[in-house]
């Protein structure tokens, strides 16, 4: 029996027929990543039940030498949860693992599976007056799992923090099989390095997380959404000033798109309406909350700052939601960005990130410069004003056919946005992760302390390279 056949069988064993899937048809929607950049092939899709499974598979797995490659809900940007095209490793779900363990709404907490869906978790809590605060467009497939080992981040990081901040424990398995078991929060804990955050965000090739403890923050009481039609990308710098001076904590979110995404958008989705009469060269959608104290003076907080805006000269035109399904609708148009462009043809998609300070200067810089260098091309940035993540999508031209021209005239593009957010202070992801999209530019583009590093914690943690092997981590030379 080959040692292929023998791990298998011994899989099959541990997991049962619910737990491991080696027909290539049940397999297949797990190949490809949902933007079908990457594809791979895999031995089996494993599915455990339980930490335990997990932690014997992956001991099983080391015995054995079979790649491990975590996959939550396959809806990352960066290729970090597809295998590789050699057909040696397992894809490891935690689809069976979603429930809530612990619910403790009086310490605003919860303990969960790591497989649990994003929107769930939501839906959870707000039974109870609460909220997870961490949004973003695929809450309906996202897994806290992967939310955490990709450190992911949304709309709401200006206030809030990316999930890095929302993580009070964590439990994970290891490659070896051994369980780091850290879910119990403390508020002070001081033994050490803070294991929890060194496999937050670092794309399963460290650790496989498979529970959390999360914090939650009382429900919101009210909320203003403002969708406010600008001429410069400064103006929305400014306007993002004004609205943290005059609205402090209760200032949410703060999202830049330019006419271009709004038309693609409509476009897209023809129930789109343009929340604004006229055209305006950028839009930004702010949202103003409030707890049960301050409810009553948010309408008048909202339009006071819509009014000192327009006296200062930075917005042409604005609006205020006039109900939920509003506030909704124009969230739904930034939601909608990605696949809408998605749909205009092939792409490249920056994730990346710059200095708050600068992003305005550092777009209005760019798009030009990588239009110029590239004929044909359209330079589109939207995302989170607040903390300076700009979403940097460079569209190709009219009528290219997907697939060849990613591979060349795209990855010069992207080498080019890449120079230009390292030359302005920047990073090269800011909330998608590395994956194997941006593996070798981290290689390339990243200090050699900083590299040598990312390698040796590897090495100690994952000694025979199993843990979803070919992403984040560049190799030597």
């Amino acid at each position: 029996m080959s040692n292929t056949d023998a791990f298998l069988d011994a899989a099959q064993a541990l997991l049962g027929d619910r737990g491991l899937a080696t027909d290539p048809d049940l397999l297949e929607p797990w190949l490809t990543d949902w933007r079908g950049r990457y594809s791979g092939k895999a031995l089996a899709l494993a599915s455990p039940a339980s930490t335990q499974e997990v932690a014997a598979l992956a001991n099983l797995c080391s015995e054995h030498s079979v790649p491990i490659v975590p996959q939550g809900g396959n809806s990352g940007m960066s290729g970090g949860a597809t295998p590789d095209a050699s057909g040696d490793a397992i894809i490891l779900s935690l689809r069976r693992m979603n429930s809530v363990r612990r619910f403790d709404k009086d310490a605003r907490e919860i303990t969960c599976d790591a497989g649990l869906i994003l929107q769930t978790l939501h839906e959870t809590v707000a039974v109870e007056g609460l909220r997870f605060p961490l949004t973003l467009g695929g809450k309906g497939s996202a897994t806290i799992g992967g939310l955490i080992s990709t450190n992911a981040g949304g709309t709401q990081v200006l206030r809030h923090g990316s999930m890095r901040t929302q993580v009070l424990g964590i439990e994970a398995v290891l490659a070896d099989g051994s369980i780091f078991d850290s879910l119990t929060p403390l508020k002070k804990d001081n033994r050490g390095f803070d294991l929890k955050q060194l496999l937050i965000g670092s794309e399963g090739t460290l650790g496989i997380v498979t529970g959390a403890t999360l914090r939650l923050l009382p429900a919101v009481a009210e909320r203003a959404v403002l969708w406010a039609g600008l001429d410069d990308l400064r103006d929305a710098r400014q306007l993002l000033l004004l609205a943290e001076k005059m609205a402090g904590d209760e200032l949410e979110g703060f999202e830049v798109l330019p006419l271009h995404s709004l038309r693609s958008v409509m476009d897209y989705n023809p129930n789109t309406r343009a929340p604004l009469q006229g055209e305006h060269q950028w839009h930004a959608l702010i949202e103003l909350v409030s707890d049960a104290a301050s409810v009553e003076g948010l309408p008048s907080l909202a339009e006071k700052l819509l009014e000192t805006a327009m006296d200062m000269g930075l917005v042409e035109d604005a609006t205020i939601a006039v109900n939920e399904a509003q506030a909704e609708a124009f969230w739904a148009i930034r939601d909608e960005i990605s696949p809408a462009e998605r749909a205009i043809g092939p792409a490249m998609q920056h994730d990346i990130s710059v200095p708050v300070a600068r992003m305005a200067d550092f777009v209005t810089a760019t798009v030009p410069k990588v239009e110029a260098a590239f004929s044909g091309t359209r330079a589109v940035a939207f995302g989170h004003l607040g903390d300076g993540n700009v979403h940097f999508h460079v569209l190709a031209p009219a009528g290219t056919p997907s697939g060849e021209w990613e591979e060349t005239e795209g990855k010069a593009i992207s080498a080019m946005v890449h120079d230009e957010v390292t030359a302005w202070s920047g990073s090269i992801s800011a909330e998608h992760g590395i994956g194997q999209m941006k593996r070798a530019e981290l290689g390339r583009l990243a200090d050699s302390t900083h590299l040598a590093i990312l390698r040796r914690v590897k090495q100690a943690l994952d000694p025979q390279g199993l843990l979803n092997p070919g992403k984040l981590v560049p190799d030597e030379g």
